[in-house]
């Protein structure tokens, strides 16, 4: 019988809908053709980015959809229960590989599979140590491997400073049930006397508490500063129409954000992280590297992008140095084209 080889692919930050049958292992394919499943967290643009140029690194490695490669994508809506479900509905098919994309997901990939010898692979995982996929060395602690988008506070905390030089209290939402906002939160905290800046958190439970939770942290902050948590990005209209109508500027942690309406960022070129993320799917794929002894990877060539319109709009003023340095400029927001 042909063997069957299926990538999940769990994508915490989008896709569409299908289940894979197979059964595989963990080497190449014998015949070179692969099935591929995309399991994705969240509906949002950075994770569409992330899918994108997963499939691109993918491509470049010989492995293209509608050749070699067949793929089936499933989306949880942000909710963990469809999360986990999909996740055992691929385990329990004898897949080659599965790469999960965004925490939550990768976390529900990683636990249905523990007893198996399947091979996971994520991406835009932000703390891996705190996901529990490495131990204090920083080494796997199963058969998974993948890339992370730590938060570069740092350089987003500078990037705000020079763009607000009387800033204080900088506020950050986040959802208490997801670890990879538990790290960048504390990068912040760690990075903010630098700056002179108090971080101010707002913690929530589910997508319902976003506009109570978000009118509460406006009234005690100069700015809000986006993580790369999945149930804020995905509520990120809301936040914007609030903070817009309180004059209080949002920064983004990635380009979409920035096209939707966040004033600027040092982030993370997601579709550069997915394209990382798929040749090293690809090496397993063929059978060139085990997941297991894969070292994960980081990816902080953070690039500055700016809003103008925002900016006019809030009446904030864009230095030049940071405009000359920015890497992308919009000048409109998506939602108003």
């Amino acid at each position: 019988m042909k063997m069957k080889k299926v990538l999940m692919v769990g994508l915490s930050l989008m896709c569409m809908a299908g289940v894979l049958a197979g059964c595989g292992n963990s080497s190449g394919s014998s015949d070179g053709n692969y099935e591929i499943g995309i399991l994705q967290f969240a509906n949002h643009g950075s994770l569409d980015n992330c899918r994108e140029g997963f499939l691109q690194g993918l491509k470049e490695e010989g492995i293209e959809e509608g050749k070699n490669l067949t793929v089936t994508y499933k989306n949880s809506g942000s909710d963990m229960a469809t999360d986990n479900q999909i996740a055992s509905s691929f385990a329990s098919k004898d897949y080659d590989l599965i790469c999960a994309i965004a925490t939550p997901s990768a976390q529900s990939a990683y636990n249905a599979t523990k007893d198996k010898d399947t091979p996971v692979v994520y991406t835009a995982v932000t703390s891996p140590k705190l996901a529990g996929f490495v131990d204090d060395n920083n080494k796997n602690v199963g058969n998974i491997t993948g890339t992370s988008d730590l938060i570069l506070a740092d350089e987003q905390l500078k990037l705000i400073k020079d763009m607000m030089p009387d800033v204080k209290n900088v506020g950050i939402l986040y959802s208490t049930s997801e670890v990879n906002s538990q790290s960048g939160i504390e990068a912040y905290e760690n990075a903010a006397s630098k700056y002179g800046i108090t971080i101010v958190t707002q913690g929530i439970s589910s997508s319902a508490d976003i506009p109570m939770a978000t009118d509460s942290l406006l009234k005690k902050v100069d700015c809000i500063t986006n993580l790369t948590d999945n149930t804020v990005v995905s509520n990120l209209p809301t936040i914007l129409d609030k903070a817009n109508k309180a004059k209080i500027p949002v920064f983004g942690s990635e380009v979409e954000q920035i096209k939707n309406g966040c004033i600027a960022c040092v982030g993370i070129d997601y579709v550069k992280l997915g394209n990382q993320t798929g040749k090293m799917a690809a090496k397993i794929l063929k059978g060139e590297a085990t997941a297991k002894d894969m070292e994960f990877e980081t990816f902080n060539a953070g690039e500055i992008v700016i809003n103008t319109k925002v900016a006019s709009d809030l009446g904030i003023t864009i230095p030049d140095s940071v405009q000359s340095s920015a890497s992308q400029t919009f000048d409109s927001v998506a939602s108003e084209e």
